[in-house]
């Protein structure tokens, strides 16, 4: 029932085959100088053009990302604590109006299920559809994970149910055991978060199995940024994501883009791009 902006704005994200690869690079706007993003620009400029979507934070994008890019904004737009804080006390830290002149494709914020701030996180989305809904923008519900919340599935649920009751119209979650139900039981896209950071392989293989099992695509941040060829291991990923390679086949192309880059075998300046038909030798 969506509005034809919004449906605009959301097939900017979602390509064709409804999946999408996100990168996230909004961790500090409460972790500070994230280990890889010390120099945000350096990080995102290599990794740009193969994202479906990034997500940032509004000092990040308009410093750090270059506005001829193509790559759709979803805007990380919550925030207020710190990693020396409770986490769950977070608010709207920037106004729909200004999601607009940036040109966003959409919005995010975390909810807090079960911690001491609930209420005021879900009331803060609630707020965010009302002005997503008016300004035809979509929105992207985050399920933050407390210190002492366990992600199973029967949590996760609770909290994707929730934020689509609320309005939300995709919602970002982490991988569980079971994760085929949060898919049945959520009725918007899901986005498996990527977490913290793993071996390529294992990052490989979360994604495969979320995408298998339903999910709508991934918003990973650490397991790319962070990895020993960070434009390799996107390639890889857009791999599981869009071509539906297995994890060996994808980690087999991340070693192989890696091996070229190391070899500095690149034309025009530009990074080994993938194709399906490398995909398919692997």
């Amino acid at each position: 029932m969506m509005d034809w902006g919004l449906k605009n704005r959301f097939s900017r994200i979602f390509r064709s085959d409804g999946r999408t690869v996100m990168l996230a690079v909004d961790h500090g706007y409460f972790l500070g100088p994230t280990t890889g993003l010390e120099d945000a620009a350096r990080t995102i400029k290599p990794l740009l053009s193969y994202a479906d979507a990034l997500m940032p934070t509004r000092g990040v994008l308009r410093t750090s990302v270059d506005p001829a890019s193509e790559t759709p904004i979803v805007l990380r737009v919550s925030g207020g604590n710190s990693i020396l804080s409770e986490l769950s006390n977070e608010g709207i830290t920037v106004s729909m109006e200004d999601a607009v002149r940036l040109n966003v494709a959409a919005v995010a914020l975390s909810i807090y299920v079960g911690s001491p701030h609930e209420k005021q996180t879900l009331l803060n989305l609630t707020k965010l559809v009302d002005e997503g809904t008016r300004y035809g923008i979509p929105v992207l519900a985050v399920t933050a994970v407390g210190k002492d919340m366990v992600r199973d599935v029967r949590y996760l649920a609770l909290c994707c149910r929730i934020a689509a009751e609320l309005g939300a119209h995709c919602v970002k979650t982490y991988y569980c055991d079971g994760f085929e139900k949060l898919v049945k039981t959520c009725p918007v896209p899901l986005v498996m978060a990527g977490g913290k950071k793993l071996p390529e392989y294992e990052a490989l293989e979360l994604t495969y199995n979320a995408i298998k099992r339903g999910a709508a695509g991934v918003d990973m941040g650490r397991n790319i940024f962070q990895s020993d060829d960070p434009v390799a291991m996107i390639q890889a990923v857009r791999a599981v994501v869009h071509e539906n390679a297995k994890p060996k086949e994808a980690y087999d192309l991340y070693n192989s883009l890696k091996r070229q880059s190391k070899r500095g075998k690149k034309s025009s300046g530009k990074s080994v791009t993938a194709s399906k038909e490398e995909i398919n030798k692997h």
